[in-house]
């Protein structure tokens, strides 16, 4: 067996502290025991890539109670760099992510036009109903008016009932004309477009603000034969997992989520962050983390609640 490495003798004597054996390690970050004897050794030829050694690395100390950025920074000499797993997963993204883009714009116009077509709809019945109900009543007057002033003589009796009757049916469709009112029309309710602004970068974090407040659907998609470790947490990087593993593409990870979201990403040039649709900005990491926060002015302050579930 080799000699361990500075990185790798801390997670051991961690990993003793905590009276875990390497098979304990491996049931519970469903890491495989020879990787994680490769880490304790420090041979990372062992493992299958720059990414996939820093996120078992970061598995490994999480597990056994280190703080994993504080080890990456101590260590990051020792580990192997992720430069070279970049060059591999940029050609994949491009095209997809401006199809993607593209088809959004075109869903837009498409939903604004339907909307203003069942408006304009909706006018041209209301004004075809009042212009009729107006021709029916005018014709009406008409038609009880005239005849009555032409029939009625003076000393005749029997004739001035007649009007008399005639003249309460007038007021009875009176009556019924003035009950008729036109059915009321609600106006469709204005749609709000979610939009993310960026406030700024905290040490490897990237704060946004997201705006409406309320819950917000958010898509991660992985591309299709390549993997990425995905971590999202409700409130803060501390906060409760509500998603921790590793995903291989195609999949298609899918939470309503309402309030702060911390996100963590690797391989984010194969993968595409999208919440209610827009698509997060591309970054020049491999690895890139965000916090997501209700924009101020919002009642959005409270913690994540989940309410999807991932769909592949």
């Amino acid at each position: 067996m080799c000699e361990l490495s500075e990185l790798g003798k801390l997670l051991r004597n961690a990993r003793e502290q905590r009276g875990y054996t390497l098979d304990d390690v491996q049931d519970i970050t469903k890491i495989r025991k020879r990787y994680l004897e490769a880490i304790e050794e420090g041979d990372y030829k062992v493992l299958p890539g720059s990414f996939y050694a820093r996120a078992f690395v970061k598995s490994y100390a999480e597990t056994v109670g280190l703080d994993a950025e504080e080890v990456f920074r101590l260590y990051q000499r020792e580990l192997p760099s992720p430069a070279a797993d970049v060059a591999a997963d940029q050609p994949m993204v491009k095209p997809r992510r401006a199809s993607v883009r593209s088809s959004d714009r075109w869903g837009k116009w498409g939903f604004r036009v339907l909307m203003w077509s069942f408006l304009l709809l909706i006018g041209a019945v209301i004004y075809t109903y009042v212009v009729k109900n107006q021709d029916a009543g005018d014709k009406r007057t008409a038609d009880n008016t005239t005849p009555i002033t032409e029939a009625i003589e003076p000393d005749t009796g029997a004739e001035e009932n007649q009007a008399g009757a005639v003249g309460g049916g007038t007021e009875a469709a009176g009556s019924e004309d003035a009950g008729t009112e036109a059915p009321l029309v609600q106006d469709e309710p204005e749609t709000v477009e979610t939009t993310l602004t960026f406030i700024e970068r905290t040490g490897n974090t990237e704060r946004y603000a997201v705006s409406p407040a309320g819950v917000h659907r958010y898509e991660i998609e992985v591309a299709d034969g390549m993997r990425s470790w995905v971590e999202i947490r409700a409130g803060s990087r501390n906060g409760e997992k509500i998603h921790y593993k590793e995903e291989r593409g195609p999949v298609l990870i899918s939470y309503d989520l309402e309030g702060p979201v911390y996100l963590n990403i690797g391989s984010t040039r194969s993968v595409e962050i999208r919440i209610d649709g827009v698509v997060l900005p591309d970054g020049d990491t491999d690895v890139r983390r965000f916090l997501i926060e209700p924009a101020e002015g919002t009642d959005g302050g409270a913690a994540a609640n989940p309410a999807g579930n991932p769909a592949g």
